[in-house]
């Protein structure tokens, strides 16, 4: 007698127990270059910002201008550094 697979329904769950954030995960350590930010020539057009896929890049909500890089979430991807108009991110090789 052949045995009868279990069909997909009788599968069990995977690992996930709730709805994924990408703000649990720390994935900064993924990255081999990261961006400086030169202030002198950022002129606050928040297109880094924008386009940063893993919201990197932060605002200062005191003054509304470029904050800081979180590190802890940027992979090095330079896609900031490729769309900023000035040249005001420069990627540079991470020390770790």
């Amino acid at each position: 007698m052949k045995e009868k697979k279990a069909g997909w329904k009788e599968l069990p769950e995977g690992d996930v127990l709730e709805g994924a954030s990408s703000l649990k995960f720390r994935t900064g350590n993924w990255r081999n270059r990261r961006p400086v930010h030169i202030s002198e020539r950022c002129i606050n057009c928040f297109i880094c910002w924008v386009s940063c896929p893993d919201g990197a890049v932060k605002v200062d909500s005191e003054t509304g201008k470029f904050g800081h890089f979180d590190y802890d979430f940027c992979k090095g991807c330079g896609i900031c550094a490729y769309e900023c108009p000035k040249k005001a991110i420069e990627m540079v090789d991470d020390e770790g």
